[in-house]
């Protein structure tokens, strides 16, 4: 797959436009990452500049190589050796099923597999439905999904993501991309592990539409963390960056970041966990070697890649900027080839939503 990257952190759109895209000439695609102040008009001068070019755009914080900023433009263009369909999943709070046939009809137009294509995506809330909708749209064909959920918007602000230069509120901009000149593969990293000597908890009590768990084990949830991690109920919360919740099935951990504390001790997760659900409170790992880890995993498979596209999420990166890593993160992915992302509330990967984890596709 060929692309080019266009970066621009001047604050004036037009300018901010033409400055990101002085070397992009006939993209057939366009993934747009910039401010939410600006998204709206960025996407909107974009459509104009390349009107046979499809478009996806999210806003927050974003980085291309070593570079990130809550307030620049990347535009990243797929210029060739692709085939790829762009379009919205809209009503996700109530019934993005409706829109399953848009979706069917963009991956017969694609017509890829599990090894050449992926379906990238950024949506604005309701992971789970989401989720499952596309599962149900992609069926057998093995194609493999990352995204994230829009983050870094104002309180009073609607979050929207953009569409062939359209805006979009309560719903998912997604583009399916073919590689036909080599492949794609999908990573996720997490940066917790299970602890020595502590219990697995059964998921007992929840609130699935406010993603709300009452309680574990039959007890208050913040209750049985406080007791087990020797701190305060109203510490809890403040304890995610270290210590957060993981689900684990199998082998596998999904992260179940804290988000709140209720009444009764209860607490929202930025991920529904379902009753029977088996969680435990997770460690936080030697971040460094995970990561390099994750660099040598992604060499070991694809030898030259052209495009990393990542999420991360959120107390990820409140994490590492903290304690001065993640300009180390952004080093160390960028060794590997061209790597643009964004940090997301929320990530998707293949069938799931997570949390508190990077997820990368990878284009050869």
């Amino acid at each position: 797959m060929q692309s080019k990257v266009g970066y621009s952190s001047n604050h004036d759109a037009r300018s901010a436009v033409d400055e990101a895209t002085r070397d992009i000439t006939n993209p057939i695609g366009l993934i747009i990452m910039t401010d939410h102040d600006r998204l709206a008009d960025i996407s909107t001068l974009l459509k104009k500049k390349y009107p046979r070019a499809q478009s996806i755009g999210v806003s927050g914080i974003n980085y291309y190589n070593t570079q990130y900023s809550d307030h620049n433009l990347i535009v990243t263009a797929i210029t060739g050796d692709a085939v790829l369909d762009a379009g919205v999943m809209r009503n996700l709070s109530t019934c993005p099923a409706a829109d399953i046939a848009t979706l069917k009809e963009s991956i017969r137009v694609v017509n890829g597999n599990r090894d050449n294509t992926l379906l990238l995506e950024y949506c604005t809330n309701d992971e789970e439905r989401l989720t499952t909708t596309l599962n149900i749209a992609l069926g057998d064909t093995g194609i493999h999904v990352v995204g994230g959920t829009e983050f870094g918007y104002a309180a009073n602000a609607t979050p929207a993501v953009t569409v062939n230069g359209q805006l979009y509120p309560d719903a998912c901009a997604y583009m399916l991309i073919k590689n036909t000149n080599g492949g794609v593969k999908v990573y996720s990293e997490i940066a917790y592990g299970a602890m020595d000597g502590h219990p697995m908890h059964k998921v007992t009590k929840v609130n699935l539409k406010d993603k709300q768990v009452f309680e574990v084990d039959h007890r208050p949830v913040a209750n049985v963390y406080s007791n087990e991690m020797q701190v305060p109920v109203d510490k809890v919360v403040d304890s995610v960056l270290e210590h957060p919740f993981g689900r684990i099935v199998g082998d596998q951990v999904f992260i179940a970041s804290q988000k709140e504390l209720k009444d009764g001790n209860s607490l929202t997760f930025f991920k529904r966990l379902n009753v029977n659900d088996a969680v435990s409170i997770l460690q936080l790992n030697d971040y460094d070697a995970i990561n390099k880890d994750t660099v040598r995993e992604i060499l070991s498979e694809v030898n030259r890649p052209s495009l990393l596209i990542s999420v991360n999420c959120i107390y990820r990166y409140l994490l590492y900027t903290g304690n001065g890593f993640f300009g180390t993160l952004l080093q160390n992915m960028a060794s590997l080839g061209p790597h643009i992302g964004n940090i997301g509330g929320g990530e998707q990967v293949d069938n799931q939503h997570v949390n508190q984890t990077m997820v990368v596709a990878v284009f050869d």
